[in-house]
């Protein structure tokens, strides 16, 4: 959506936009990198209150998106603005799926654009993806240039894959980053059909570039490029190790409860009747 809000409050929220300092710059893999969001959105300036209030209210709410009793979050998890700097990208993913702290479903992510020059060889385009495996020309259904006033509402569910690819610009315009602003909203209940059990962000760590193939000569970017394309990878095995280990260690801990050995006691019946009919 093209002149998503009024030019002259755009432009203000344009002027006010934050320095990269003022946002948090490490991800949830405890990487700091180049890109900073700050989801103190309502106290950032006289603009950025204004929009806060836009997306609390009711006619905003009761938007035409076919979801009944959508819900605002206060407290912006995962969004609010975003830059990104130059030599950024954003692996495909999907969205976690339920707000932390409220249990509410995750329903609708709303992106606001606010650069006001960018160029689609730039990189940075958000790509709305069918799937991450498949070849490229059939994967990505639409590309986004994120220019100024321009808007993408989409539906978060478990096939809303979406990232950009690395952000380059020319070295003379070197200032110039990536901004935007995230809002996500939500609903107490959802369709059983399109309900799945609660989890985190997950990605879909970027193959190696297409021009990587035999004889193809390595330049210095190009070794830039698959370092940190190896290091993402690494990151993300170990953020899995760690979070199974988590996992096990909680269900060791049920396993040697005091409640759970009454339950095995309670169900043992069942359970010798059940081997039995097997036999």
């Amino acid at each position: 959506m093209d002149r998503f809000l009024a030019p002259e409050f755009c432009r203000n929220l344009v002027a006010e936009f934050p320095r990269f300092e003022a946002g948090h710059s490490v991800n949830e893999r405890g990487e700091a990198g180049k890109k900073s969001v700050n989801p103190r959105l309502a106290s950032i300036g006289p603009a950025y209150s204004q929009f806060d209030r836009l997306m609390r209210g009711a006619e905003f709410l009761s938007f035409t998106t076919g979801i009944a009793n959508l819900l605002y979050d206060p407290e912006y998890v995962g969004g609010g603005t975003h830059e990104n700097l130059n030599g950024q990208d954003l692996d495909s993913h999907v969205d976690f799926n339920y707000h932390p702290s409220r249990g509410w479903h995750r329903r609708l992510n709303l992106i606001v654009f606010l650069n006001r020059e960018w160029a689609t060889e730039w990189g940075g385009c958000l790509e709305l993806l069918r799937d991450p495996l498949a070849p490229a020309p059939a994967n990505c259904i639409v590309s986004v240039t994120p220019l100024e006033n321009r808007a993408v509402l989409f539906e978060t569910t478990e096939r809303s894959w979406h990232g950009f690819r690395r952000i380059e610009v020319p070295e003379e315009r070197s200032e110039i980053s990536r901004r935007s602003i995230a809002v996500y909203f939500y609903t107490k209940e959802r369709p059983a059909e399109e309900t799945e059990v609660s989890h985190g962000t997950v990605y879909y760590q970027r193959p190696l570039p297409e021009r990587i193939e035999a004889g193809y000569g390595l330049n210095e970017p190009d070794v830039e490029e698959l370092q940190i394309l190896l290091a993402r990878r690494d990151t993300q095995i170990k953020f899995l190790y760690e979070r199974e280990l988590e996992f096990s260690n909680a269900l060791e801990k049920m396993r040697g409860s005091t409640s759970f050995r009454i339950g095995r006691a309670l169900t043992w019946p069942v359970r010798a009747a059940g081997r039995l009919v097997r036999r």
